[in-house]
């Protein structure tokens, strides 16, 4: 697993913490004195309102380089869709690929008609949109019920699915009488982790009868939609190994469907982004 997905607003210093690609680079230099990898990072372009034009973007870019210390990433994305002003920044990404310092463009959080209009400004550009990053697990299906799943198969842009193991609730580890903690407590609580316990039985019948985890059921799962690039978050060694594991082998079909319909008994998460 080579693929790393990033941004520049992650791990802000207004925040106190230390910057995300600033890491990232930091750790690619030190891999790469070892053992000549070669690492693809994906990061992306925060849209803020002060932020204008497509010279705003090659200017982000570059930025984002420096702290990498790469010449060029293989994924450059929007990271949301901007309060106005998109088209700019559309015509930035397309700046960015022709001068090479991107090897693809994509976007995140797009809704289906958003998508389609930034496919078809790029395509006049003769440049491809590459990706849609948007929230997708097994218990959150609003990209199959909102159309951008559809328009991304049948545009040819891979879906980039985050959030993959639902911030850890598909991993099993959180249980009715132990909820998470934090902000995550909000959308997992106690009412919706007890209506979730049939579907998480059930991921774990699958899994032991492959000899695998809950966690790479549910990674395995969005592979089967075909498409779909899952990019769970590793907080350490042993965690990138159990995602790995969700490699090499399939879900049945009858499996897959058996899990989509137990998947529609639960409701009750919202992510309004998607919706602007």
């Amino acid at each position: 697993m080579t693929f790393f997905d990033t941004a520049e607003v992650y791990g802000t210093a207004l925040m106190g913490a230390v910057n995300s690609e600033s890491l990232l680079g930091g750790f690619i230099k030190e891999r790469q004195q070892k053992d000549q990898i070669e690492v693809a990072v994906a990061t992306k372009f925060a849209a803020l309102p002060w932020r204008f034009g497509r010279g705003s973007v090659l200017s982000a870019l570059k930025k984002s380089l420096d702290r990498l210390g790469l010449s060029s990433v293989e994924l450059y994305q929007l990271h949301w869709p901007g309060i106005w002003g998109n088209e700019g920044y559309l015509d930035g990404l397309a700046d960015a690929y022709e001068q090479g310092l991107v090897k693809a463009v994509g976007v995140s959080n797009y809704n289906e008609k958003r998508l389609r209009d930034a496919h078809a400004r790029l395509k006049k550009r003769g440049v491809p949109l590459a990706a849609n990053q948007v929230n997708y697990s097994l218990i959150y299906r609003t990209p199959e019920l909102n159309g951008v799943k559809a328009a991304c198969d049948e545009l040819g842009i891979t879906l980039i699915a985050y959030s993959p193991i639902a911030q850890g609730v598909l991993t099993g580890k959180y249980t009715p009488e132990k909820p998470p903690t934090g902000p995550r407590a909000n959308t997992y609580t106690p009412e919706f982790l007890t209506k979730l316990q049939p579907l998480m039985n059930r991921i774990k019948e699958i899994g032991a009868s492959y000899g695998k985890s809950p966690t790479q059921v549910s990674l395995n799962w969005l592979t089967c939609q075909g498409n779909v690039v899952p990019i769970p978050g590793a907080k350490n060694a042993s965690q990138a190994k159990e995602f790995a594991g969700a490699l090499g082998w399939s879900l049945t079909g009858d499996e897959v469907e058996e899990l989509r319909t137990l998947a529609r008994e639960i409701k009750g998460i919202k992510m309004p982004i998607e919706e602007s």
